[in-house]
């Protein structure tokens, strides 16, 4: 969703692309582009690009180098990991899937994970856990989660989502005072933004 957004925010003047280094599904309503001629068509501002995974709906990386597609596009915006569906996660060794052209990256946090344990809020809860200096058992905060990040260091911003009600967005001001930083909270879902640092 936060590619989906900051997408169509820099289409408006730019020519941009989204794509992945992992796995995703297609843009609803989004043309995409699975080969590398059909990225030359300057018929749309917006375009996703991928390579159909045999036997499922969904994309990987596109048949084009990101040092190509860099040099194409105005913006290339790329999914470089998951979290099972997890609002916090830790990184295992080959993840993220960040190119070596990447001029920012930016982190994405789940608020809904902040007062949940860590075994039911983060992806790899041990791993998460143990960068966190907590167990699994403990309560996932703003403390925690500023531990794995500094532990991990692979982040430019923070970009805090589901911020719906004044408690999460007092935890992501608290997650941005420990933290050096830029951090932005919100609601993707109501597009609503909030700076913290």
């Amino acid at each position: 969703t936060l590619l989906r957004t900051l997408g169509e925010e820099l289409a408006e003047e730019n020519r941009v692309l989204l794509c992945t280094t992992t796995k995703i599904f297609p843009f609803p309503a989004l043309p995409c582009a699975t080969t590398a001629e059909a990225l030359d068509s300057r018929e749309h501002r917006l375009l996703c690009a991928g390579t159909p995974v045999p036997g499922t709906e969904k994309l990987t990386a596109p048949p084009v180098p990101m040092a190509e597609l860099a040099s194409r596009f105005d913006y290339v915006l790329v999914e470089a990991d998951g979290s099972a569906q997890r609002p916090l996660k830790a990184h295992a060794a080959h993840e993220p899937v960040i190119p070596a052209e990447a001029g920012q990256v930016i982190c994405v946090v789940g608020a809904s994970g902040f007062g949940r344990p860590v075994s039911e809020a983060a992806h790899r809860p041990e791993l998460y856990a143990r960068l966190a200096g907590v167990s699994v058992e403990d309560t996932a905060a703003p403390e925690t989660e500023a531990a794995v990040l500094r532990a991990e260091g692979l982040h430019h911003r923070i970009y805090v989502n589901q911020v719906e009600a004044p408690p999460a967005l007092a935890a992501s001001k608290a997650l941005a005072a420990l933290l050096d930083c830029p951090v932005l909270a919100g609601s993707l879902h109501r597009r609503e933004y909030f700076v913290c640092s």
